[in-house]
């Protein structure tokens, strides 16, 4: 369970990056849509585990490992925006967040399932 401090940070960090990746950073990626789900931070708010969303993008693990690559890049321009807010700017982790297609491959496998309906009873 996450404390309130790290609850308001990772809400601040996933409205910065996401404006980054949105606006400020959108060239370094070929113009990908990406969208920051989720960020989850450690309790000393060191390190930010950033999951992120890419829509439209066919080669998905390419464009994390770009967005990896220049992760520093990232970081340096989330610490213009929070330097006022955190003493430290948090080390930060990307992964790939798949809830999305998890979401859509389950809800595939429930349509096409055959439940059969359920005897009449009967009336005394």
């Amino acid at each position: 369970m996450d404390s309130k401090r790290q609850q308001k940070v990772s809400r601040l960090l996933q409205k910065d990056l996401s404006e980054i990746f949105q606006r400020d950073a959108r060239h370094l990626f070929n113009n990908a849509f990406i969208t920051v789900t989720n960020v989850r931070i450690s309790p000393d708010l060191a390190i930010a585990r950033v999951y992120l969303s890419f829509l439209v993008v066919k080669e998905k693990e390419a464009l994390l490992e770009a967005i990896r690559e220049r992760s520093r890049t990232i970081r340096q321009q989330l610490g213009d925006r929070v330097r006022h807010q955190l003493r430290i700017v948090p080390e930060l982790h990307f992964y790939f967040d798949d809830t999305a297609e998890y979401a859509a491959k389950m809800d595939a496998l429930f349509a096409d399932l055959e439940i059969p309906p359920a005897p009449a009873e009967e009336e005394d």
